[in-house]
């Protein structure tokens, strides 16, 4: 049912008065003076009048506690919530939203939230880290009005449409035929086509900020990801520039100016050509992007000009060789193709009636221009003939060139139709007249050359920021830019086998043709046309990569993710990345000094390959996880499509070149090892946490709720840590301790408990886990870390012990610290905690360890060189004494220790053979040990056992004698005060029924009486220390104290220069009242030793002879 809403203007009273009963209906009372004052205030300096005067004044009167938890819990920072520019004034207006005020504090209003988000533009990457830098000299931008034509597709057309269309495409077709080429275009395309589909979705997926497929895998796939394949991205673009400024000076040197050359000669010197060359280019351009980028912008329209009218002038060719062919003659000696250069293509010609030897007779027979002169054998077995190199549409050459012709380095290219008579071995010499093949040929190399022509797709989305509406005008543009590029490569695949004879395909640089560009003799009107088009268009194209590529680098620096860029995030006043056009600058002069074309394009394929392969990922990622903010508004993508891109790309690099591939991949794998292990502090919401999300929770389902199987037991430690005032770990050492068993491969959760009431405790709470993790990171201890608030320290470590860990995956060992303090007497009863934690783990079947002395074990920087690792195996308890010996020494720390067990031998016990036995366990066990006997046979009890327990039973009983005296004290005032407020709450009724009616009070205490009482008292405690005095010790106790002081002494004879000594921990009593005395006997067992880890086991096998 609809709800109508009235919106009634209010306006104040023209009074000031206070609200009174002539108010009108409707209206709302002025407010007090003061809160307008306050209003305007907080309109000034950005805060809520009325929500800030009333705080104020809650706070002034108690009823708002500044203190409160709730009041330091932060919130999420968000452009859209806590904005220091948001106008507050208006938020609290009237009483209508009072119920909202404290949210208001921190919480904008609906209002508020549409009105910035319609508002909100879309700014470059590295937005939230960077411009909070900013916001001062932030000027406001103007609404962006780029469409899909204008923004996206000519963009993408500009990019995509490059140097290899007019340098290599010809030679791609005559080398690998039409059919493999259309199968070579096809699949790469395919593979951008794929790609562009995962790349709208993501890109649709939200508001996304300028900065190309950076910003989208990073955001996608993590930091590490994104700081990878950014970087990879980064060198595919700067790489690009080089092959650009190389198809520039090849373009300069070949078919504009052969003259400009400097080196002349044969390969080398063109080689250096190009370097000297490219060096100079590539100052000119990098001084232009450093003065004025601006020019760089405006002249884009002007490149993509050029490339338009160049792209006509070949279809218009075309179209005029259906019915007139341009003249363009090549030459043919047998089959094979000669280098034409303006000379008669004949052996001879008769002028005069008299047979004269032509120019190309004297480059087969030398200066002889006799007719009878020692030629070649191939030069006079064979005839010169004359072909159209460019027959035309009509012509039926296609079915010529419908198959590969690949060859060898330094292969002559010939006509295979032609008939020749071959020359001998002996006959074949190498004329510079021949044509050559330059580089040896296969189908994968071209699919390296030719790929780099489909790149550039991501120059609308690098244009985000400038869209209108980039969610619709990224996908149409894309997509229709690479359909229209892919029907031109496409067509110009079968039009160019269809036009052109196959050895003028073959030639790479035109030779055959008087040395034009082989795309140029089939334009029209003008092979100039295509020459001056393609120069510009790898000018601009060059120009464009020297501008793109250091904005990458200067995003991916602010970002922050990889520390040693962070230099290059900086730049001139205006945000210009000087330090990082300068590393572009220099990368990409390494390209020009490789000083090849066809050797740069498979650098620049491998990286735009390994980009366009994570773009698919993070899509197919992102599907499969199905996250509640994965809802993109492109709607016609599939998870198997991303998948098939990206295994698409992933062959392609493979295809190209498997050893450039590699590197690639290596690169990038180092850079991800290098962020993570940096710390990638950024958390982008991206898809691989997601992923990880999932698995975890998949293998939580599938992990077994019970004890796992004996073969797959592995320590599962929850460390309870003792906190001092600052919420600092006491002992640091026993994170130390914890990552030396983590061979262990087990679960390691830190816990601590602090004692109060959550809401009270919070904030302490938090610096505790804060302190705990940055020890754990010192430490390098991995893990999770749990933080208790618990009205009792017992009752925090119970609920630790009890609820700590997930599902399957909890705890089965718990380590803590002996309690050294245990004796002193401001804290007498801290031992009531120990011995509570020991029954619970035991209760709970988990197994306990202890370390004593904890602050003399190793840091993780210390190395034993040598000693020994002392096991004590009392009694069998699972296997936990063997099997934590065998961990420690996987660890650096205790590699060169030696593991030796004692076992103890009663009086009717074989000694012998309990050695051979324990020797041929640990044998089963693959444990490597030394093993010894111990006899410990039954004596009588010494005195000096007698009377050690006797001392430990007296100080027992005069603790419980003091707390007695101290309860009965506390009872006591307590009585005394009870009284008194009673008597005082009765005389205070009293007083306000009948005043006129006092009672008579009568004293029950007299003087003489409390001196009685006191006396009495003290009588009492006297006769109860004679008592303590007078007592003998339980026979129990002492055969106890007997055990500890006898094993003790055997201990210390053979370990008290180990370096670690494992003992079994006896079970505390079952009386509660013995429990001081079971700390003293811990104390006597463990007396004179360094290290001891005291170790109970949870009463399950832990270890196994069975494999």
């Amino acid at each position: 049912m609809p709800t109508n809403f009235t919106v009634v203007p209010v306006e104040a009273p023209a009074g000031g008065g206070e609200e009174g009963p002539g108010a009108q209906e409707g209206q709302l009372p002025p407010p007090p003076p003061e809160l307008v004052e306050e209003q305007e205030s907080g309109r000034r300096h950005g805060r809520g009048g009325a929500s800030g005067l009333l705080r104020q004044q809650q706070t002034e009167t108690g009823l708002v506690d500044s203190e409160s938890p709730s009041d330091a819990i932060p919130r999420e920072s968000s452009p859209f919530i806590n904005n220091a520019s948001m106008e507050r004034a208006n938020i609290y207006e009237g009483k209508n939203m009072a119920l909202f005020e404290e949210e208001m504090d921190s919480n904008p209003m609906v209002s508020s939230l549409l009105n910035k988000l319609a508002n909100y533009t879309n700014v470059t990457q590295g937005v939230v880290e960077h411009e909070e830098d900013e916001d001062s000299k932030r000027k406001e931008i103007k609404a962006p009005r780029m469409g899909t034509f204008i923004g996206v597709y000519l963009p993408c057309l500009q990019n995509i449409l490059g140097v290899i269309l007019f340098l290599r495409l010809t030679w791609i077709v005559g080398t690998a035929g039409v059919l493999e080429s259309f199968i070579i275009v096809f699949i790469c395309c395919a593979g951008t086509m794929l790609t562009a589909i995962s790349m709208s979705a993501i890109a649709t997926n939200g508001v996304v900020p300028a900065g190309g497929s950076y910003y989208m895998i990073s955001r996608s796939l993590g930091p590490e990801f994104g700081g990878a394949v950014g970087l990879c991205f980064y060198l595919g673009t700067t790489f690009a520039g080089a092959m650009y400024i190389l198809g520039t000076i090849e373009i300069l040197l070949k078919y504009i100016s052969p003259n400009a050359a400097i080196f002349t000669g044969g390969e080398e010197a063109a080689l250096n050509n190009m370097r000297v060359y490219g060096t100079c280019i590539l100052t000119m351009m990098a001084i232009v992007v450093f003065v004025g980028v601006k020019y760089v912008n405006k002249l884009a329209l002007v490149f993509l000009a050029c490339v338009i009218l160049s792209i006509i002038a070949i279809y218009a060719g075309v179209i005029k060789t259906a019915f007139d062919p341009p003249d363009f003659r090549i030459c043919l000696l047998g089959n094979r193709t000669l280098v034409r250069d303006d000379y008669l293509c004949a052996k001879t010609v008769v002028l005069n009636n008299v047979t004269e030897t032509t120019v190309l007779w004297k480059k087969f027979c030398g200066d002889n221009s006799s007719i009878n002169a020692a030629c070649d054998e191939y030069f006079r077995l064979n005839n010169v003939t004359e072909v159209q190199g460019i027959p035309g549409v009509a012509s039926g050459v296609l079915f010529d060139n419908l198959w590969s012709v690949y060859s060898d380095k330094g292969a002559i290219v010939e006509k295979k139709d032609v008939p020749s008579v071959p020359a001998s071995e002996e006959g074949k010499e190498r004329f510079s007249v021949y044509v050559y093949t330059d580089i040896m040929t296969y189908f994968t190399m071209l699919v390296g050359i030719y790929f780099p022509s489909v790149t550039g797709i991501m120059a609308g989305s690098n244009r985000s920021g400038d869209l209108r509406d980039a969610q619709k005008s990224i996908p149409t543009g894309t997509i229709l830019a690479i359909s229209t590029t892919s029907f031109i490569y496409l067509s110009c695949i079968i039009l160019f086998g269809a036009c052109i004879e196959g050895v003028v395909l073959r030639d790479k640089f035109g030779e055959a043709v008087n040395g034009n560009l082989v795309i140029g003799t089939l334009a029209w009107p003008s092979p100039w046309v295509i020459v001056i088009g393609s120069f510009f268009s790898t000018c601009g194209a060059g120009l464009q990569s020297l501008t793109g590529a250091p904005r990458l680098l200067q995003a991916i620096a602010r970002d922050g993710i990889v520390p040693f860029l962070q230099v290059f995030g900086h730049g001139k006043s205006n945000g210009e990345p000087t330090w990082a056009l300068l590393l572009t600058a220099f990368i990409c002069e390494i390209g020009i000094l490789i000083a090849s074309l066809d050797s740069v394009a498979p650098i620049l394929s491998m990286f735009f390959l390994m980009c366009y392969l994570f773009v698919n990922l993070a899509c197919a990622v992102q599907t499969l996880l199905r996250t509640p903010n994965w809802r993109p508004r492109f709607k016609y993508y599939h998870w198997t499509l991303s998948f098939l891109g990206m295994s698409l790309c992933l062959a392609l690099m493979f295809i190209c070149s498997w050893y450039y591939a590699l590197v690639a991949m290596l690169i990038a794998g180092c850079i991800y090892k290098y962020i993570e292990y940096r710390g990638a502090e950024k958390e982008w919401g991206d898809g691989i946490r997601g992923l990880s999300l999932n698995a975890a929770r998949y293998a939580l389902l599938r992990v077994d709720q019970g004890p796992p199987h004996t073969k797959n037991w592995r320590p599962q430690v929850l460390v309870l840590l003792n906190l001092d005032s600052e919420e600092l770990v006491k002992h640091p050492r026993l994170l130390s301790f914890t990552c030396q068993l983590k061979a262990g491969k087990g679960l390691t959760i830190v816990g601590s408990v602090l004692q109060g009431i959550y809401l009270d405790k919070y904030t302490e709470a938090q610096r505790a886990e804060e302190n705990i993790r940055s020890l754990m990171g010192v430490e390098k201890t991995k893990g999770f870390c749990q933080i208790v608030v618990s009205s009792t320290v017992r009752d925090g470590i119970s609920h630790l012990i009890q609820s700590a860990g997930l599902g399957g995956m909890k705890h089965n060992t718990v380590l803590m610290a002996w309690p050294q303090s245990w004796k002193q007497a401001d804290n007498p009863f801290s031992w009531k905690n120990f011995v509570d934690t020991v029954r619970e783990t035991t209760a709970a079947q988990q197994a306990l360890l202890v370390a004593k002395n904890i602050d003399l074990f190793p840091t993780n920087q210390e190395r034993f060189s040598e000693g020994n690792i002392d096991v004590w195996w009392i009694v069998h308890d699972g296997g936990m004494l063997m099997l934590l010996p065998f961990l420690l020494r996987q660890h650096k720390v205790w590699r060169k220790c030696k593991m030796r067990i004692f076992t103890v031998a009663q009086i009717d016990d074989n000694s012998i053979q309990m050695k051979k036995d324990l020797q041929m366990f640990l044998y089963h066990l693959r444990l490597n040990a030394e093993v010894e006997v111990v006899e410990m046979f039954e004596n009588d009890i010494s005195a000096f056992t007698y009377e050690k327990t006797l001392m430990m039973e007296q100080r027992s009983q005069m603790l419980k004698q003091m707390q007695l005296s101290k309860n009965e004290r506390e009872r006591e005032a307590q009585l005394i005060h009870d009284r008194n407020t009673a008597s005082h709450s009765t005389g205070m009724v009293k007083s306000l029924t009948a005043i006129a009616m006092p009672e008579k009070v009568q004293m029950t205490w007299t003087k003489d009486k409390l001196i009685s009482e006191k006396h009495k008292i003290k009588e009492t405690n006297m006769a109860s220390y004679k008592d303590i005095f007078n007592m003998k010790p339980n026979q129990s106790n002492v055969r106890r104290m007997h055990t500890a002081v006898k094993l003790n002494g055997v201990v210390l004879n053979k370990s008290q220069n180990a370096q670690l000594v494992l003992l079994n921990m006896p079970g505390p009593p079952k009386n509660r009242k013995g429990d001081e005395n079971y700390m003293e006997f811990l104390e006597v067992l463990t007396e004179g030793l360094n290290r001891v880890l005291l170790v109970r086991g949870g009463g399950r096998e832990v270890i196994t002879i069975y494999s």
